[in-house]
């Protein structure tokens, strides 16, 4: 079972951004992927930069997948994708399909991110002939579902592309062409002055009676615990779960993964570090407290 380093979904200053990087080169992940998935006006980093990023982690034996945006909304938006999947020496996360379109057309292998809302083994299939390799599915899609789709697939005689699932970290739950933290800072989104590089970790948003509920990322709506799938390791290795996905915090990161590397390797299945995910479980993804 591999671990990957899914694509860091905040902003953070340029210098942090690298030095995060340059520690991960040496810690025991197989997987780093690179990016902006949430808005493209993050720039502390543009595409040149994640590109010999990439090739600086490649060198450290990583494979280093390039991902895309998950809403892409404007010309500018496509043409920085296209330079993307026009590298060549990288697979392509596809958060969006023009994403697998390019991938497609120019036969570079992709990822299936889990934006790309892949409910059943016709789509599936379909996205393989394309030239899909690794499907991560959508944050609400459980265990029952997976073993469904699967056992379709071997039904019709597929076989199933590499599955990496979301282990830990915040889920991204929701995309909107608005973005939610110049709206929650009240300032026009074409004026936001990249207010979102004041939270590295996303802008917490509590229910009126003061609990915490969501995370506010740009245009991205986050569930606010850090979910974590540890403990449902044995049931992962069953369901023939090939990838581990651990999202980037800004603190704490190379413990989660030194956790998660000392599990795969153990029968045992470690305790606990984050939140139960209910999604994974076929029930709410969160459990709100009773009221009085």
């Amino acid at each position: 079972m591999k671990l990957s380093l899914g694509p860091l979904q905040y902003f953070w200053p340029r210098e942090h951004t690298l030095a995060f990087y340059r520690e991960a080169a040496d810690w025991p992940v197989d997987i780093i992927y690179l990016g902006e998935t949430v808005c493209s006006k993050r720039r502390e980093l543009g595409t040149r930069d994640w590109i010999a990023l990439a090739a600086e982690l490649a060198r450290s034996g990583k494979q280093v997948v390039l991902s895309s945006l998950a809403l892409i909304e404007a010309e500018s938006e496509l043409g920085a994708l296209q330079r993307l999947v026009d590298h060549g020496d990288c697979w392509i996360e596809a958060n969006d399909l023009s994403a697998v379109q390019l991938c497609r057309e120019r036969g570079v292998p992709f990822v299936a991110g889990p934006t790309l809302n892949v409910y059943n083994h016709h789509a599936l299939a379909m996205l393989m002939d394309d030239g899909l390799r690794r499907w991560v599915p959508g944050v609400e899609q459980g265990h029952t579902l997976l073993r469904e789709l699967r056992e379709a697939m071997q039904a019709e005689g597929r076989t199933m592309p590499e599955l990496e699932v979301i282990a830990f970290g915040r889920l991204p739950l929701a995309f909107s062409a608005r973005c939610f933290t110049a709206r929650a800072l009240d300032v026009a989104k074409d004026q936001c002055g990249f207010r979102c590089i004041d939270y590295p970790d996303g802008m917490p948003l509590a229910t009126r009676e003061g609990r915490p509920f969501l995370r506010i990322n740009g245009i991205q709506i986050q569930g606010e615990e850090i979910t974590d799938l540890g403990p449902e390791l044995p049931q992962l290795r069953e369901l023939g779960v090939d990838v581990l996905r651990l999202y980037p915090q800004a603190e704490g990161m190379a413990e989660v993964v030194a956790h998660y590397h000392l599990a795969r390797r153990s029968p045992v299945a470690p305790p606990r570090i984050g939140a139960r995910n209910g999604y994974w479980h076929g029930e709410p993804g969160m459990r709100m407290p009773e009221t009085a």
